[in-house]
């Protein structure tokens, strides 16, 4: 993996706070299990109301896991006044999500001042065995000038 610097030494802890604001994430149960720069990890944990009727993880709930990952390995290496936005991002699924939980890995492969590339690999864990579930390859856009602090603190609530 490649390695990254950061020009926000406190990044992580910015992460873990923008990750707990997100409703979204605590809904479906996902965690952010491990955050680098240019990289993060997140964790979804098997439950019946993220699968979809054949009793595979819901291909929506892998697409949001996968998003989430690209988007917070690019705002790794963000400045803190800075937040991230999908631009695009394309999902290939490659086998059904089954298990006790899914593990996307976000990476960031070219970084630059306003668009980053980014990949994230989500992983089928059954019995501590991973099992590739799907790709995804995705761009995200720097928004400078707009932090990613709580939407209560700011002005216009944005």
């Amino acid at each position: 993996m490649a390695s990254f610097e950061t020009p926000d030494p406190h990044f992580a802890d910015r992460i873990r706070e923008s990750f707990h604001r997100q409703p979204f994430m605590h809904l479906i149960g996902a965690e952010l299990a491990d955050v680098q720069a240019g990289a993060v990890e997140i964790h979804l944990p098997h439950r019946a109301e993220v699968t979809q009727q054949h009793g595979y993880f819901h291909g929506g709930v892998i697409g949001t896991i996968a998003d989430n990952a690209c988007g917070y390995a690019a705002y790794t290496l963000a400045p803190a006044d800075h937040s991230v936005l999908t631009v695009e991002y394309k999902l290939n699924l490659m086998s059904p999500g089954t298990g006790e939980r899914l593990v996307a890995r976000g990476t960031v492969l070219r970084p630059g001042r306003t668009l980053v590339v980014t990949r994230a690999d989500v992983f089928s864990v059954r019995d501590g065995t991973e099992k590739l579930a799907a790709t995804a390859l995705a761009t995200m856009m720097l928004m400078a000038g707009m932090d990613d602090g709580p939407a209560e603190k700011k002005p216009n609530g944005r």
